[in-house]
């Protein structure tokens, strides 16, 4: 199966080639930093190897979130921008509203051998506005159920398989926290109580399983939306209240009370796969899992990002054809390449890498490979996105919420009033 992953990005290569004995030179700019910066690394050394007498890519990171946004912006505003570049799929419709980045043709995707059958339909729809691609998906990386075999095990939580059981449904899921605290945990859950940012991720996920939506009809938190909302937070709320998770936790205290010992579970990204991987192989962990957020109430469904590869608008500066078909031809072969970047934790976004028997044979991303058909990603509106002032706004009435200080529903009636002045 793999192997004929590789003769399509072959293909597709052949396909982009261009006709100029020129070595065309690819300037590219990514965010990513720790386990994916040195993943990324790797995949561009190969990349160059491979294509030492065509193309070489010139690689610079950038600081994460806002700096690298803004720094693309006033890059594309003089003609300075690279030739290419990582973004994140929640940050597209702002950079489309400021003309930042080129469309992405049917005719380019022809090209690199990749159509919209070989992406789920939520991470295709990410990279889409008014119909038109702007990026091309690399992964999706939803945040997932990090779980403590032992302490499951102690109490009673595992089936015969070794996943978590009896999780299904808010008032199991509590109840299964109540378990593993009784079975020798600190705590059920960590949880990032201290930074309205990331829990978003999971009171969003949270509030779309009641069928709720953010942002409907031009407006934030129409309808039934607030209560589906304040619904969300409460439930979270009341593990706080209930001694099941810590409170006011940042984020590296809330991973190291999971790789501790001290609790039972983890909601968290994907991205923390090879720290748990590491610490395992160095025999620092215990036996560990992660799955799909489980279904708390109405549906399945997770929160997720995506990093995609896009193409700038340079203002008044024209990329020409062979250098457009080199920059096509890195982005084909790194999706046809993206069984190393699944390494990471991220899910790839291109379907045959999933289905091959290689990645089927990678735990936990295989066992929580699944989430794809049931992801939700931020709403289209130029305030949504990574760093974005959403983020900020529920930051701020998410982290008292969370922690027993500030009513969910009032929390959600600021929210709403924030958010909707904002546009």
């Amino acid at each position: 199966m793999f192997k004929n992953i590789i003769r399509t990005a072959m293909l597709a290569t052949a396909l982009i080639s261009t006709s100029a004995f020129a070595k065309e030179t690819v300037v590219w700019w990514d965010f990513l930093g720790g386990g994916d910066g040195v993943r990324m690394k790797q995949l561009i050394s190969d990349f160059n190897k491979e294509n030492a007498d065509k193309i070489e890519i010139q690689a610079t990171t950038l600081e994460w979130g806002v700096p690298f946004y803004t720094k693309v912006q006033t890059s594309v505003a003089v003609g300075e921008a690279p030739d290419m570049m990582t973004y994140h799929a929640s940050r597209i419709p702002l950079a489309v509203k400021q003309g930042l980045l080129q469309q992405i043709t049917p005719d380019d995707y022809k090209a690199m051998g990749l159509s919209q059958n070989d992406y789920a339909a939520a991470t295709w729809d990410a990279a889409t506005i008014d119909g038109k691609q702007y990026a091309v998906p690399l992964d999706t990386h939803p945040i997932v159920l990090y779980y403590n075999k032992d302490l499951l095990a102690k109490a009673g939580l595992l089936d015969d398989k070794g996943l978590p059981t009896g999780l299904d449904g808010a008032d199991n899921f509590k109840a299964a926290l109540g378990k593993a605290k009784a079975a020798g945990a600190k705590y059920g859950i960590a949880g990032v109580t201290a930074d309205g940012n990331f829990m978003y991720r999971t009171i969003y996920s949270l509030m779309c399983q009641q069928g709720g939506e953010l942002y409907t009809n031009g407006k934030f938190l129409d309808g039934d939306n607030p209560a589906k909302l304040a619904k969300a937070l409460a439930t979270i709320a009341d593990w706080t209240k209930s001694g099941l998770q810590s409170g006011y936790t940042d984020y590296p205290s809330t991973v190291a009370l999971f790789t501790s010992g001290q609790a039972a579970f983890m909601i968290n990204g994907v991205w923390e796969v090879p720290t748990m991987t590491d610490l395992k192989k160095n025999g620092k962990l215990f036996e560990w899992g992660a799955i799909e957020l489980p279904k708390l109430f109405d549906k399945k469904c997770t929160y997720a990002d995506s990093h995609t590869f896009a193409i700038p608008a340079n203002k008044g500066k024209t990329m020409t054809p062979e250098k457009h078909a080199a920059v096509l031809q890195v982005i084909s072969w790194m999706a046809h390449h993206s069984l190393f970047w699944a390494t990471a934790g991220h899910i790839p976004a291109y379907k045959p890498v999933v289905e091959s028997a290689e990645f089927k044979a990678m735990q936990p991303n295989a066992t929580y490979a699944p989430v794809t058909a049931s992801l939700i990603f931020d709403p289209k509106t130029p305030l949504a996105g990574v760093a974005g002032p959403i983020f900020n706004v529920m930051s701020t009435y998410f982290v008292p919420a969370q922690n027993g200080e500030l009513d969910p529903n009032e929390a959600v009636k600021k929210i709403k009033d924030e958010l909707n002045n904002l546009q």
